[in-house]
């Protein structure tokens, strides 16, 4: 992997370690796609947000998460943590929405806006029913807000969890030295150059770096905690430990309520005698005008 590729270094992120590779294919945008014509995807997209029979919402949580919104989310490749807390905010004071179902398939991503949005769902519950399921993968940062939820389900065939938090620090001091190139550090304050990428982190750096970690787990444990309702030492001893869970064995340790698919809980949702057709709405981010 060439140096000028790696998206995320530095980045303290909470994401399943294997699907960081498919999230950086997807953002070669300069090997792959124009960043036009991912301007012109976006602008395809509906633009007016559609009533719902049975005034029921699928939200979409999909992708890498960001915090703040990217092109990627614009166009539905990914999600951002601040436009969804957005949705949810008009969705929940909307009276033409009765039930909110998010749609999730995600393997996580970065930390930040995370426990607001968390927060956020956590505080709207009791005033509209709102469903996460995980609807291929809930995966880390995506289960930090899905737990959210008033309820989650699982689809039978979705993997659950991955709890935990991972930074990464790229050594190219060798490479560099293969090529022949000496990079010089200059810099001002004691602690400014820790943790560039041209030697290997100091004892003292991987000290610092491994108390951010670990603070950032322990909130994620914390709010997963309070969302579920057990104790912090339930969750680190039985959800997974920072692997991924299946549906039936996510639903043994109590990381969900129930499985099944997204079909059958918007099927639940309606008004029994009413129409046969099964009500979704697809939330984008074009569909509701001057949310960003």
């Amino acid at each position: 992997m060439k140096l000028k590729n790696w998206k995320f270094e530095g980045d303290i992120l909470d994401i399943i370690p294997e699907r960081l590779h498919a999230v950086l294919d997807i953002r070669m945008d300069a090997d792959v796609v124009g960043v036009t014509d991912l301007a012109e995807a976006a602008a395809r997209r509906a633009t007016k947000f559609k009533d719902v029979k049975g005034k029921i919402v699928t939200v979409p949580l999909y992708g890498y998460i960001s915090h703040k919104p990217t092109i990627w989310s614009a166009v539905g490749a990914e999600s951002s943590s601040q436009t969804f807390g957005r949705w949810m905010d008009d969705l929940v004071a909307s009276s033409d929405v009765g039930a909110i179902v998010i749609d999730v398939d995600s393997p996580g991503g970065t930390v930040n806006g995370l426990t607001g949005v968390s927060d956020k769902i956590y505080a709207m519950r009791g005033r509209k029913p709102i469903i996460a399921v995980a609807n291929g993968m809930m995966a880390s940062a995506a289960y930090f807000i899905g737990s959210s939820a008033t309820e989650i389900v699982a689809d039978p065939d979705s993997a659950v969890g991955s709890i935990g938090t991972i930074g990464t620090h790229l050594d190219w001091s060798g490479a560099l030295e293969q090529a022949g190139v000496k990079a010089t550090i200059i810099s001002a304050g004691k602690y400014k150059s820790e943790g560039h990428p041209y030697a290997s982190l100091s004892d003292e750096a991987k000290q610092q770096y491994q108390q951010m970690i670990d603070q950032y787990y322990e909130g994620f444990v914390s709010a997963v905690a309070r969302n579920r309702d057990v104790t912090n030492s339930k969750v680190k001893a039985d959800y997974g430990q920072g692997r991924v869970l299946t549906a039936r064995d996510a639903k043994a340790v109590g990381m969900v309520d129930r499985v099944a698919t997204l079909e059958q809980v918007i099927s639940d949702l309606l008004p029994r005698g009413g129409s046969s057709s099964v009500a979704r709405a697809r939330l984008a981010l074009a569909h509701m005008p001057n949310i960003n």
